[in-house]
């Protein structure tokens, strides 16, 4: 022990240090009863004297036996795999041993959304300019109707008689097929998930609507003014396809897509893009030269294009007014709204269909009624909306915009086989401008991000190929570098 004032450093040699000694059960016993053998992990078992002084190797050789080693790395090891085990089993939930990864499947998916919507929309405007093309006798005309063959830009040349004039009635007709937008999500539902009842989905969307504040008439009086757009949206549709290609009216609605970016920024106050801008400002020049293809004079084209950009701008402001009005709302919500719209517009816009037949403002024939294009292009237009809103459920929001633009072509092509259409002049760049203007609008808003590490990888990858061809030009044999100092023998020149 040290002496009292004595500092007990390294340097002070009367310091004691006591030895760490693991003192066990076995040690006590034997300072009890007596001389007890003990076994050394590597050795034979030796008397120890219970009053023996503590040294390293008293201490050491009285520590607990080292038999626990193996197991305690057999018991880490188990402890391994299992853990192995189960992330491998978290791996295979995850990413299930199938012929493609999830983004592939959404990507084939949205592949079949595009499809889906290309052809459902190329039906609808088809069928609806062949109804106003279809040649009837004056005895099949019901309620005045009169001979006037169809001044437009192109369909003007083919010898028609437009006695199918009832644009409104098309669009009440066609929007009445809504209602069954409701029936058709609960069927899938209930396909999809058996556990819930048709009772409790039903409950659910309406429980919803109550949680937002929505009473029973609040909601009526919403679905009321967004039918009424509805419809005049679709009635502009129908009215420009009787003056104008379905082609140009096709492309002329695609720009809906310019029309809600603006409209976002202004009403939702969505993050400003540049480059939407721009497009837009091209989706207009587009507009105006489709405007002024065949004149001003003499000519119902700048009618029906205005109809037509009209009819956009109509879509636009009702997908912005119904997430601004109804917020964010589920797909039972969404699927409920649009039947309800169907319900409203069978119930309360009949009358003003009539009323323009009774007039002779819409002229239906009675006895060669089309009806099998109507139907077709109704069915094709539910369809159509069906995928819509609901298309980016399974797959990304890109593949459901891209479905308008790619109806482009393929109206065009239907029209070069049934019409004879050329495509050129003021007509072709139009197209072409809204086609840019639309992929353009289609841009992230962080686009700038992908293009400085577009630029970046290509940076380096002219950096790694520069510097191979230096490492492939240096002659190790002779230290040549492609020195203007040296010669390829080494020598200052």
């Amino acid at each position: 022990m040290a002496r009292d004032g004595d500092v007990p450093t390294i340097f002070n040699p009367k310091r004691v240090r006591t030895p760490s000694v693991i003192i066990t059960s076995e040690e006590v016993e034997s300072e009890q009863g007596g001389d007890v053998e003990r076994e050394r992990p590597n050795g034979p078992p030796t008397p120890i004297s219970p009053r023996a002084p503590l040294t390293p190797q008293t201490s050491v050789s009285s520590a607990p036996p080292l038999t626990t080693q193996p197991s305690l790395q057999q018991a880490y090891s188990e402890s391994a795999a299992s853990s192995q085990d189960e992330e491998r089993q978290l791996r295979d939930k995850k990413c299930p041993r199938s012929c493609c990864s999830k983004v592939a499947k959404k990507i084939y998916y949205g592949l079949c959304v595009t499809t889906t919507i290309v052809v459902s929309w190329v039906t609808v405007t088809q069928s609806i300019k062949y109804m106003y093309l279809q040649k009837y006798s004056h005895a099949d005309i019901f309620l005045g109707g009169t001979e006037s063959p169809i001044n437009n830009n192109y369909t003007s040349r083919i010898p028609t008689h437009h006695h199918f004039n009832a644009p409104f009635f098309t669009a009440w007709f066609c929007t009445n097929w809504l209602i069954f937008f409701y029936p058709l999500y609960l069927i899938i539902m209930l396909i999809h998930n058996k556990c819930k009842s048709a009772n409790t989905i039903v409950g659910d969307a309406f429980t919803d609507f109550k949680e937002k504040g929505f009473t029973f008439a609040r909601f009526l009086s919403r679905c009321g003014l967004f039918c009424l757009l509805w419809v005049v949206t679709i009635y502009m549709y129908t009215y420009a396809l009787k003056i104008l290609l379905s082609t140009d009216v096709v492309a002329l609605f695609a720009t809906n897509v310019s029309c809600v970016y603006l409209l976002s920024w202004v009403i939702l106050h969505e993050q400003f893009v540049g480059v939407r801008i721009v497009a837009a400002i091209l989706c207009d020049t587009g507009i105006a030269l489709l405007a002024y293809m065949d004149g001003i004079t003499g000519s119902s084209t700048l009618g029906g294009v205005v109809l037509a950009a009209c009819a956009a701008a109509g879509f636009a402001i009702f997908k912005v007014l119904f997430r601004k009005v109804m917020g964010e709302v589920s797909s039972g919500q969404r699927a409920l709204f649009f039947s309800v719209l169907g319900v409203v517009n069978a119930t309360l816009l009949w009358p003003v269909s009539l009323a323009l037949c009774l007039t002779g403002a819409e002229q239906l024939p009675a006895l060669r009624m089309p009806w099998v294009p109507l139907l077709l292009a109704s069915v094709a237009l539910l369809v159509f909306h069906l995928v819509f809103q609901f298309g980016n459920l399974m797959t990304y929001n890109i593949f459901v915009s891209l479905g308008l633009i790619a109806a482009v072509p393929v109206s065009a092509g239907l029209d070069v086989v049934l019409y004879g259409v050329e495509f050129e002049g003021m007509k072709l760049a139009g197209i072409i401008l809204i086609a840019v203007g639309f992929f353009l609008v289609m841009f992230p808003d962080n686009w700038p991000d992908y293009i400085m590490r577009l630029l970046r990888w290509s940076r380096s990858r002219q950096t790694a190929q520069a510097g191979g061809r230096r490492r492939d030009a240096v002659d190790y044999r002779t230290g040549y570098i492609r020195s203007h100092l040296r010669s390829p023998s080494g020598r200052v020149r």
